[in-house]
């Protein structure tokens, strides 16, 4: 059996998402017709076509259809695998995990402080990365908000963040003191692919059994944004993820009568006396307090 170049599964694995190869060509940085020879070389290390180009574009072909999820999966298993042997070889490193509007930097300086040898890394996460990212081994901590599915993981509460309410400037609840569920009971409210994320972020059920009315299903926040701005939906947001001066058309109000959000540091489970992680633990706990609320900001998630 040829061994697998993971270069070629890489360029496989892109114009299988992108389904269009010059597309694929521009995420990988590569001329188009380099990435068709690449292509057409893993076709030959396999022995079957991977891709029909046709008239309607660049489909999968049965072949392509069940090698992709392998491929995938052979893509993380390599970098986790070169992630631990990193780790183990050199336990000054640390990467440190984040989401949308919390800051680590107060954290991090004083990680720096403490240890001026430690190689310290950090890589924003988005919506869906969270455990995976540190499960995969591409960081070592994450600074993040609950909800997220906890096995295999060590979870520390860092303190907790009230939710407002996200809405437009010209919206009729705009300038208010604050408001309820009640208020919005009728508001449609963003959905997301996720079912727990979605439960928890829309509070669906609302506490009267009623359901929370259907927005649009989103996958990013940009879109999320526009359509609120838009007056299309409204959104239960955390106040450590608004931020002055992103888009002066979207405004917040303080939400009574719902759950805060837990924002806790994360670490695979067993990895918490690493002498970097404690550190960083106790750096955080020291350093990483809530966000005040401002009804006069605007949104980032």
């Amino acid at each position: 059996m040829a061994d697998l170049d993971l270069r070629l599964v890489r360029c496989f694995t892109v114009v299988a998402e992108e389904l269009h190869f010059g597309r694929a060509a521009a995420v990988l940085h590569l001329a188009q017709p380099s990435l068709s020879r690449h292509v057409r070389r893993l076709e030959g290390e396999l022995g079957v076509r991977l891709f029909e180009r046709n008239t309607q574009g660049t489909q999968l072909t049965e072949a392509g259809a069940a090698f992709l999820p392998r491929a995938e999966a052979l893509l993380r298993s390599a970098a986790e695998a070169t992630a631990v042997a990193r780790a183990a070889g050199a336990p000054s490193r640390i990467v440190i995990g984040y989401m949308t509007g919390l800051i680590v930097t107060p954290a991090v300086r004083a990680l720096r402080a403490r240890c001026p040898d430690a190689e310290v890394h950090h890589s924003f996460l988005g919506w869906g990365e969270v455990p995976s990212a540190l499960l995969e081994h591409r960081v070592d901590v994450i600074v993040g908000r609950l909800p997220f599915a906890a096995e295999g993981l060590s979870v520390t509460v860092l303190y907790e963040e009230p939710r407002v309410l996200l809405i437009p400037v010209g919206h009729r609840l705009a300038g208010k003191e604050y408001v309820t569920l009640d208020d919005i009971a009728d508001e449609p409210v963003p959905r997301f692919p996720d079912a727990e994320f979605n439960a928890f972020w829309r509070v669906d059920p609302r506490p009267d059994g009623r359901p929370a009315p259907d927005g649009p299903l989103i996958k990013n926040l940009e879109d999320k944004l526009e359509l609120i701005a838009a007056g299309e939906a409204v959104a239960l947001v955390p106040v450590g993820a608004v931020m002055k001066g992103l888009r002066p058309d979207l405004t917040t109000v303080p939400l009574a009568g719902v759950d805060s959000i837990p924002v806790v540091l994360a670490t695979r489970a067993g990895e918490e006396d690493r002498r970097l992680l404690a550190v960083f633990r106790a750096c955080a706990e020291d350093h990483l307090i809530p966000a005040p609320a401002d009804r006069s900001a605007t949104a980032a998630g």
